[in-house]
């Protein structure tokens, strides 16, 4: 049996990880990437990365083919950068090949200058 730190420890290690200036740097130089938001309703509403599309985590298998190809940059955000990186492993099991979880998720977002939209 396994704890969540353990299986978030464990997925940290086979998923790539990004910080959220890195990001940022990339959509300023015009960098094409989706931004996905897995966060509950409630948090998004109460902020959020501008350039972000919202997925909720319970969804997301569902939903994502529909709004991202496969062959996308895609790049998964939380509140900390845990719920993603749980999320990017499935989705890489899904065959999308180049997903990243946001390290920090939007604390280092917001932290790191990150434009917000309510």
């Amino acid at each position: 049996m396994k704890t969540a730190q353990q299986l978030i420890a464990e997925a940290k290690a086979q998923i790539s990880e990004v910080t959220a200036r890195e990001v940022q740097d990339q959509l300023a130089r015009g960098e094409s990437l989706a931004l996905i938001d897995i966060r509950e309703q409630n948090e998004w509403s109460l902020g959020h990365a501008k350039p972000a599309q919202y997925i909720g985590r319970g969804v997301l298998e569902n939903q994502i083919e529909a709004k991202v190809p496969r062959d996308a940059r895609v790049v998964l955000m939380c509140a900390s950068g845990n719920r993603s990186a749980l999320a990017a492993l499935t989705l890489r099991e899904m065959g999308y090949t180049n997903v990243a979880s946001m390290a920090g998720g939007f604390r280092d977002w917001v932290a790191s200058g990150g434009e917000v939209a309510d």
